[in-house]
């Protein structure tokens, strides 16, 4: 058990969600792992919120994400639904069947390298039967010694070419009951696809995948002492969109009273010369964000594309990283190491922030939908202090925006939640002699969490700001792609690796908001679906959604959007 933490429970739905949830189990893991010469974060972060404890069948402990993961047939690539874990319960009922036996064998994938690492450093079953397993780090032992045979020196990692799926990057081992399969769609292939919103609320209408669900919910939520709500990783550009609006239905029906932060995921970018696809890819993100404002304490969209509509923007831009955003592996690592960072008030080990409160504070007077902005890395040079560069930043502090919803620059911010973390303590304050004259007020302050309430209040005066300021950087070690020019390592105070090896963690300036520009966003996707002729599109109709819904879409996106609309508001 959690041991007194406030746990959460993880749902990755779909694809691209799955390459997000890839790295942001990869860099959980990497936080749990030996702390590098120096590092003086003291485990701000509760590892048991996200993570449970368990044995398998031989007795050896686990520590495993608290998750639920659907994906389509042919997803996994070579991982098993059951994870590596556990023995296999089929061969041992096959064992004690003292009858004839009829093998039926699908052509298997080609064995994942990575995946075959993983199994080797993590632990095998030997040919006593028994699984022998690498004590897994959880706050609560030792990794192995360097020294140990089953220690590697050089791990595998995955190269860009050679990832297909989610499942080629993953380094942690999953319980047998995260994955679950949606057998009646296709990952690859033309036909048999889980294109619309209709399809996909249909998937959760049948018995089988319902039940499915229910039970291991059940499974996670009667081990939890003190479950303080869901967070949902949903793909909104496929008919996951309609998967994750029954979960979030479902959820709020069968746990009323804890917190759901629905994260919408979206791949950039998108082409126009693909006509059907867009227009789905249209309908199902409002659809999506529709129902899932109507059942979740927050929805947030998080995306590289610079827009949510039909016409496509530029993907956004990185001072610090060079990404290619046609690649998932880099748009998910980006996207993941924001999420790490927004996440963090509901997951600290004190002063947390339970999702229900943080959900108060952004989704007040029916504000729904939140905008993700991110500084990644944080540009402290060495030997700099915090008051400096954010007194250089001014008032233009250079965000990145991360939800599709255009630059908020201008914007009125109504309420805010925003974590700086990776800043060594003694960079916190001004490094200025006593007596000379301090170049602002920030140079004054006597702490860092002082010094970032203070730049918080003058950018944004009289709004709702809650802030945190944590030492514990964010993990960018391999398999995390090298997404870092080596001139920056010169200058900015990133993990310092030696020459030509990759970045480890990095320093992150993260940031939630309801905020004025979603008043555009959300109106213009209005506009943009009532010009849509639905008469050409009677493929999505056909799927299970009526006309008298698209009307009710439209109307509840207007009214959704008045929200944001400045003079509105209780703030005023």
């Amino acid at each position: 058990m959690a041991g007194g933490a406030r746990e959460v429970i993880t749902l990755q739905l779909g694809h691209f969600a799955g390459f997000v949830g890839a790295h942001w189990w990869n860099q959980q893991d990497a936080a749990l792992g030996p702390r590098t010469e120096g590092d003086s974060s003291p485990g701000e972060l509760c590892p048991d919120v996200l993570y449970r404890a368990g044995r398998t069948l031989h007795g050896q402990e686990t520590y495993t994400p608290r998750l639920i993961l659907m994906d389509l047939k042919g997803s996994l690539n070579s991982l098993k639904e059951e994870g590596g874990l556990y023995k296999d319960r089929q061969l041992e009922a096959a064992v004690a069947w003292q009858g004839k036996l009829t093998t039926h064998r699908e052509e298997e994938y080609p064995k994942n390298p990575n995946l075959q690492d993983l199994l080797s450093a993590e632990g095998v079953l030997n040919t006593d039967g028994v699984w022998r397993t690498r004590p897994m780090q959880n706050g609560k032992g030792d990794m192995l010694p360097t020294s140990h045979p089953w220690y590697k020196s050089k791990p595998i990692y995955p190269t860009e070419n050679s990832i297909r799926v989610w499942s080629d990057f993953l380094r942690v081992h999953l319980h047998p009951r995260s994955i679950c399969v949606i057998q009646k769609y296709n990952h690859d292939g033309e036909t048999g696809r889980l294109e619309a919103f209709g399809q996909g609320e249909g998937v959760l209408k049948e018995p089988r995948y319902l039940e499915e669900l229910e039970d291991r919910l059940h499974f996670y939520v009667e081990e939890c002492d003190y479950l303080q709500g869901f967070q949902i990783l949903c793909d909104l550009h496929d008919g996951f969109s309609g998967v994750g609006a029954k979960t979030a239905e479902l959820l709020q029906d069968e746990y009323s009273g804890r917190g759901v932060i629905t994260w919408g995921l979206l791949p950039a970018p998108h082409s126009l010369g693909e006509p059907q696809k867009n227009i789905y890819r249209l309908l199902n993100t409002a659809f999506g964000l529709v129902h899932l404002t109507g059942y979740s304490s927050f929805v947030c969209p998080l995306s590289l594309g610079g827009h949510l509509g039909l016409r496509p923007k530029p993907p956004v831009n990185f001072p610090y990283l060079h990404y290619d955003a046609t690649l998932p592996f880099h748009c998910s690592a980006i996207l993941a190491t924001a999420l790490d960072t927004v996440t963090a008030p509901f997951r600290l080990r004190s002063s947390m922030v339970p999702m229900a409160h943080l959900a108060d504070l952004l989704s007040f007077s029916g504000k729904k939908v939140v905008t993700a902005e991110a500084i990644i890395p944080f540009p402290l040079d060495l030997g700099q202090a915090l008051p400096d560069i954010l007194g250089q930043l001014g008032g233009t502090t250079p965000w990145t925006p991360l939800s599709a919803c255009g630059d908020s620059t201008g914007s009125r911010c109504f309420a805010q939640s925003v974590v700086l973390r990776g800043i060594d303590r003694t960079s916190h304050t001004s490094k200025l002699k006593p007596g000379t004259p301090l170049p602002s007020a920030l140079h004054a302050c006597a702490s860092g969490e002082e010094v970032l309430a203070l730049y918080l209040q003058q950018q944004h005066p009289r709004v709702l700001s809650s802030s945190h300021l944590l030492l514990t950087p964010c993990r960018v070690a391999p398999p995390y792609p090298h997404l870092f020019s080596s001139f920056i390592h010169k200058g900015l105070a990133l993990d310092g690796p030696p020459k030509g090896a990759a970045v480890q963690s990095i320093p992150v300036f993260g940031a939630l908001r309801s905020s004025s520009s979603l008043y555009h966003t959300l109106g213009d996707l209005a506009e943009e679906l009532a010009r849509l002729d639905l008469r050409r599109w009677a493929s999505f109709m056909d799927a299970g959604v009526e006309r008298d819904d698209m009307e009710e879409l439209l109307q509840d996106l207007h009214s959704l959007a008045q929200c944001y609309q400045e003079g509105n508001s209780l703030a005023d």
